[in-house]
């Protein structure tokens, strides 16, 4: 199911029925059609929401959430910060690993936040591209670096965005921006966009990826009953 990031600035199909209190509007139809993929993952850098949207679309769809962040200090029982201050960036990207294997496994299919720094892992990048493969959906939450300085407040949680966060962001995004590229499936950019029509625009590029393996499942059984 794996195939080269696709834009999806678009809000996507329109609505059916009413959203609940500050709930998306997700159609029937990108539900549907999401109920049949594997993990959703969320990828992109920090400040573009992931967390937000990761909950909101588990919501709609029925499905549990697995935040990176939030397992990981389950896990160890210290905030992100402690650990990066502890054992410092070496140990915590193994620990990014280690939960990114457990939610992609975990059954039944939930809707993943991945940490932000999870794709320079070339380990992590082709455990994603092998279950893009199996049925899952990538997603790059994709945003301009200054919006996403624009929404860090002093004494964040983030232990690399403490001093210089719109410096910091800019040079994430180059570096990071071609290792997201390469795991994605489909980018939505979500700068823009208020955390419904973000919501909406991730389930409607899930039910995107979906449809077309459908299809292509369909036309590849066609060929082989017309052999």
């Amino acid at each position: 199911m794996s195939q080269s990031a696709v834009s999806q600035s678009a809000v996507g199909q329109p609505a059916v029925g009413q959203p609940a209190v500050g709930q998306p509007a997700v159609s029937h139809s990108a539900v549907s059609h999401s109920a049949a993929v594997g993990p959703i993952v969320l990828v992109g850098l920090m400040a573009t929401g992931k967390t937000t949207v990761s909950r909101l679309l588990a919501d709609r769809l029925g499905r549990r959430v697995w935040d990176s962040d939030a397992m990981i200090e389950a896990r160890t029982g210290h905030t992100v910060a402690e650990l990066w201050e502890s054992g410092g960036e070496p140990a915590y990207r193994l620990l990014e690993t280690e939960v990114l294997d457990e939610a992609l496994d975990a059954s039944p299919p939930g809707v993943i936040a991945a940490a932000g720094g999870v794709v320079l892992s070339g380990v992590n990048r082709a455990r994603l591209r092998a279950a893009s493969e199996r049925g899952a959906v990538v997603v790059w939450l994709r945003a301009d670096p200054a919006v996403l300085a624009s929404r860090v407040h002093p004494g964040d949680h983030r232990p690399l965005l403490r001093d210089d966060p719109a410096g910091t962001l800019q040079q994430m995004a180059r570096d990071r921006e071609g290792l997201y590229a390469e795991v994605a499936d489909r980018t939505v950019d979500v700068g823009a966009l208020p955390i419904n029509e973000a919501v909406e625009a991730v389930a409607a590029a899930v039910a995107g990826v979906a449809g077309a393996g459908a299809v292509g499942a369909a036309a590849a059984a066609r060929s082989e009953v017309s052999r």
